[in-house]
């Protein structure tokens, strides 16, 4: 199963360049404004999920929620190209421009250019590709590039336009990321009737740090020597601390940066390492850079002439008694552990929103015992390994991840390779700290902010400033160490406690030599006590990247955090005992290591813990809501925990602070301009739902258990509509299952298990985006609800989702219905009225008999810039659809019809355990 012996080996960055013959279908542009005519070519890419941070994914079936994740790359959209990629004309569009094609008439014939989608090279579909690994979608705007009204109407040629210069300045500039890229490069190349849209797109790339950033010469020279804009004062000079501080200084903002420990980096720690005339690097914090196609810190490498080093799949497992696990058992159990996990996202997609408060943990367990006899016994502890890598993954308890969100990132997961930086990351840091005004030992204790600036309080000084950034970790925004004043919106403090933050220790050892072998990275061991299975789980070899013979053990999960009190010795005597039973059977004696050390994260006051998650109870949402500012932009923030892309990684902190930048410079110009921003907080759940609510109180189309509401003066078939399906009531005859039946699909134990509670009277509510049509198809099908919720999944093949799951697009639908409802006359307002209140009448009723299933888990620094003021007293300067409905029995229990999970005939028992607290 391992694959063979493979020697070191440096990547290069940039992705892959595809050769595909696609050809433009202009029609597609009609149906979404906010795509471009290409979306009808679609490409699948692989998605790497979080499951595999700690081994090479080997044998995993897809993610199910993902298999219908399509990448849309927009094709050369002037016509196809051939094998060899030189071009064919397509006549088959007839906006495009074909300087080649003859007129057919005499007749002199005038054509608007601005109609017509522009030709820049051959190479649109690997433009497309790379602007994806960047971030950006193939063929459409980001919400970014809409706020900040890159264009003046969405949709259109126009917009097609925009993306094909947007994908080709950033190629050029991926070409060569040492130079400074200048806009008149393009002048040549983008016909002069497009110079608007190539001032919007390189301003935006080069505002929001796409383009022209990092640490090469020619972008250092670009900071001006005398700054010209506001103050600015930045707390944490970690990853994001001093992306955002270099990019501000670029903007020619006055920049200080605020950090309590004697270095820069925050989690991000290089620790050098000597002894008995060995010197070598070891990453005590963030080391692996997870994924290298458009990975920005990829780019800083590139930037500093250092290749990568591919962090190598093989990895050997080690059993108790130090014998290799045989490569079929490995083999077996993995591929169980992925079916269980792919089970747990089916589960997860038909209880809906109620999966929000379940355990990854508990979903798991419950499918282990019920599939007892596909892990045997002396195969537990291979398979306990399995979760403490997950664990690792995450940074958490299985315990306390969110079975809804805890991969909801992996979609955007960075392609590419994961890799180690030779030297460690620290030169990352080092880089980056360079000429950045960094106070050290400054321990940040309050924070003010109003409408006239900030003041950042450390110690007995006083910071002031006209903004602020705050990149402490979560950690620490969840102990309240830092006072705010005013107090964070209520909002913000919630999304702080619902969020997870999890803890990974290490030891790092040096050796007199390699004993271990060169011909890997990493190597596992097992345990036999489930609540020591992070312990020493995992180990990483870093002899052919630090300089020395260096090997580092991990610990998560649990034994994470027993390792915080463990005494540095003992932890040291148990990792030479595991290395010894491994290696000293094999003739190798483990040498005595030189140096130790070993990592207390979580007791780190400037931490608290290493890097978030999604708990139980939390959402992808939350990661916005800690991203937004408060104080009408005076007050800013950044981290891995702000990003809901990109958490728990480094390249999601540096991207956060080249965010953050960007959105503290159009505040600072606004308020230049006098001019009020228009804030666009990340989405109010219950305003959203508030406003389906009322939208569905009327709806177009009602028939069983769903609802249909479209824009009714829009009366094309392939117009969207909104599908709400609604769960709730007491059962029915006609849906009373038999008893053979009953003995063919049932399994109750399955749930029963999940030890869920009902504790709200509330009807339960998913949607779905579909077209009038499909509406209308799925209302004349017959046989009642159950029918047709499988004629939904398997036929028409859309997903049914929670409220926080409806798109940018399903956001335009529901404006524009609830504009057009606001312009009928008063009787008709009075009739929604009238009806809402009759429904909920009939719904109130209802509520009696359901309750909302809730599921428990088991068991010395730099000078201060002179134009800063500092004040001292001592002078010191966040699916398939259920296929089933829910019902309540006259006990309180409910039973849906029979439903199969991945091979598991199962019906839905809960049961009435009271929930446990899991933050």
């Amino acid at each position: 199963m391992n694959p063979s012996n493979q020697t070191p080996e440096h990547i290069s960055l940039d992705p892959p360049i595809l050769d595909n013959s696609l050809q433009y279908n202009p029609s597609a542009i009609e149906s979404n404004p906010n795509q471009s005519p290409s979306s009808i070519q679609l490409l699948s890419l692989p998605v790497p999920r979080k499951r595999r941070r700690g081994r090479g994914q080997r044998n995993a079936t897809p993610n199910i929620s993902q298999q219908s994740h399509l990448f849309s790359i927009p094709p050369f959209p002037y016509g196809i190209a051939n094998g060899n990629n030189e071009l064919i004309p397509s006549f088959s569009s007839p906006s495009v421009k074909r300087d080649a094609e003859k007129p057919t008439s005499s007749a002199p014939t005038i054509a608007d250019i601005s109609d017509e989608i522009i030709v820049i090279n051959k190479e649109a579909t690997a433009e497309a590709l790379i602007s994806l690994s960047a971030g950006f979608p193939a063929d459409s705007l980001t919400e970014e590039e809409i706020d900040a009204g890159v264009l003046p109407v969405i949709g259109g040629i126009e917009q097609v336009n925009y993306i094909l210069i947007r994908n080709h300045i950033l190629t050029k500039w991926r070409e060569n990321v040492c130079n400074w890229l200048t806009k008149e490069i393009f002048i040549n190349s983008i016909p002069s009737h497009c110079s608007s849209l190539l001032d919007s797109a390189y301003n935006f790339l080069i505002s929001h740090g796409y383009i022209n950033f990092g640490v090469a010469p020619p972008i250092k020279e670009k900071i001006p020597s005398t700054p010209n804009k506001q103050n600015v004062i930045i707390i944490g000079a970690g990853l994001a601390g001093l992306s955002a501080a270099r990019q501000l200084m670029a903007f020619g903002f006055k920049v200080v940066v605020l950090e309590g420990r004697k270095r820069a980096g925050g989690r991000v720690y290089t620790k050098k390492m000597e002894g008995a005339q060995k010197v070598a690097q070891a990453d005590l914090g963030g080391s692996v850079l997870t994924g290298t196609l458009g990975n920005p810190l990829g780019i800083l490498a590139r930037q500093l002439s250092s290749p990568l080093h591919k962090v190598r799949d093989k990895c050997p497992l080690y059993s108790l008694d130090g014998k290799l696990v045989d490569s079929d058992v490995d083999s077996k159990v993995e591929t169980a552990f992925n079916r269980l996990l792919d089970k747990a996202s089916r589960l997860r997609q038909l209880m809906g929103e109620v999966s929000v408060d379940v355990s990854l943990g508990a979903a798991l367990e419950t499918f282990r015992q019920v599939n007892g006899d596909a892990i045997k016994t002396e195969e537990m502890s291979l398979f306990n390994w399995h979760l403490a890598n997950l664990e690792y993954a995450n940074a958490g308890l299985l315990s306390q991840l969110s079975l809804a969100f805890w991969d909801q990132d992996d979609p955007y997961d960075m392609g590419g390779d994961h890799c180690f930086l030779p030297g460690g990351n620290g030169r990352l840091i080092q880089a980056l700290a360079e000429n950045v005004p960094v106070v050290y030992e400054k321990t940040v204790h309050t924070i003010r902010y109003g409408s006239d600036g900030v003041q950042v309080i450390a110690g007995n000084q006083v910071f002031e400033g006209d903004m602020a950034l705050c990149t402490v970790p979560l950690g620490v925004l969840k102990t309240g160490s830092i006072k705010f004043i005013p107090e964070l919106p209520q909002r913000k403090l919630d999304g702080i406690k619902r969020l997870g933050f999890g803890l990974l220790n290490k030891v790092a050892m040096l050796f007199p030599h390699v004993f271990w072998g060169t011909d890997l990275d990493t190597f596992g061991h097992l345990s036999d006590d489930p609540s020591r299975r992070g312990e020493f789980f995992l180990f990483y070899s870093y002899a052919t990247v630090a300089g020395g013979p260096v090997l580092i053990a991990l610990v998560a999960g649990e034994a994470a955090h027993k390792f915080e009190s463990m005494p540095p010795t003992d932890a040291v005597t148990r990792v030479l005992q595991i290395l010894k039973g491994i290696y000293e059977p094999q003739g190798v004696t483990v040498p005595e290591p030189i140096q130790t050390v070993c990592t207390r994260w979580g007791s780190d006051p400037f931490s608290l813990g290493s890097y978030s998650n999604v708990a139980v109870g939390a959402s992808g949402d939350d990661y916005d809501i800690l991203a937004e500012n408060v104080g009408d932009g005076r007050l800013f923030f950044a981290g891995e925990a702000t990003t809901r892309r990109y958490p728990a990684t480094m390249h999601g902190a540096f991207l956060s602070g080249l965010r953050e930048a960007a959105n503290m410079a159009h505040y600072a110009d606004s308020r230049a301009l006098k001019v009020k921003v228009q804030r666009s907080p990340s989405k109010n759940a219950h305003s959203c739902a508030s406003l389906l609510a009322d939208l569905f109180r009327e709806p177009d189309l009602e028939f069983g258990c769903f609802s249909v509401i479209f824009a009714r003066k829009n009366t094309e078939t392939k117009s969207m509509a909104v599908l709400r399906v609604t769960f709730s009531g007491a059962r029915k005859k006609g849906h009373e299952v038999s008893k053979g039946e009953n003995q063919q699909h049932s399994n109750k134990l399955l749930f029963q298990q999940l030890h869920s509670h009902f504790n709200q009277h509330q009807e339960f509510h998913v949607y779905t985006l579909l077209s009038r049509q499909q509406a209308l198809e799925l209302r004349e099908v017959r046989g009642g609800d159950d029918i047709r919720l499988n004629y939904l999944c398997e036929k028409l093949g859309v997903k049914l989702v929670g409220r926080k799951g409806l798109g940018p697009t399903a956001d335009s639908v529901i404006a524009s219905i609830k504009v057009e409802r606001g312009k009928q006359k008063p009787a008709s307002t009075a009739l929604a009225i009238k009806t809402g209140t009759l429904k909920l009448r009939a719904s109130s009723l209802k509520q009696k008999l359901i309750r909302r299933a809730k599921i428990v888990a088991s068991g010395s620094g730099s000078s201060l810039p002179p134009k800063f003021k500092v004040a001292s007293n001592n002078g010191n300067g966040s699916t398939t659809p259920p296929k089933a409905k829910v019902f309540v029995d006259s006990n309180g229990s409910m039973h849906p019809p029979s439903t199969s999970i991945e091979g598991i005939n199962a019906n839905i028992f809960i049961g009435n355990d009271k929930p446990t607290d899991q933050m």
